[in-house]
């Protein structure tokens, strides 16, 4: 995945070869902002207008700029996963929640 980052924020970006520009769109908005540009400058260019009117907007309307995230969500994975991660999480003297949640901080740190 190709991502750009400015301020604190990051936009993943595709490529449209029909159109030949990249497309940025910004993650963790509480709404939706895209960007495009031909070359990385105007890619930074237009990521940079794109998140200012997106913030002039939200202070405009009284609204927070970042969609907040509750601290809860629902994984989904196959009974045999389930079964394995409960007894490992047991083995160690934790909590599936607690395995989770480590397994998931080493894979966003590039281990």
């Amino acid at each position: 995945m190709n991502t750009m980052t400015l301020d604190g924020f990051t936009a993943i970006i595709t490529y449209d070869p029909d159109k030949d520009w990249f497309r940025g769109v910004i993650q963790g908005l509480n709404g939706t902002a895209d960007f495009h540009g031909r070359s990385p400058e105007e890619l930074r260019r237009e990521f940079k207008a794109s998140l200012d009117f997106f913030r002039a907007m939200c202070e405009k309307h009284g609204r927070p700029v970042r969609k907040p995230a509750s601290g809860k969500f629902m994984v989904l994975m196959s009974p045999e996963l389930h079964e394995l991660a409960a007894t490992a999480a047991q083995a160690e003297g934790t909590s599936l929640n607690a395995l989770v949640e480590r397994a998931i901080r080493h894979e966003l740190s590039g281990h």
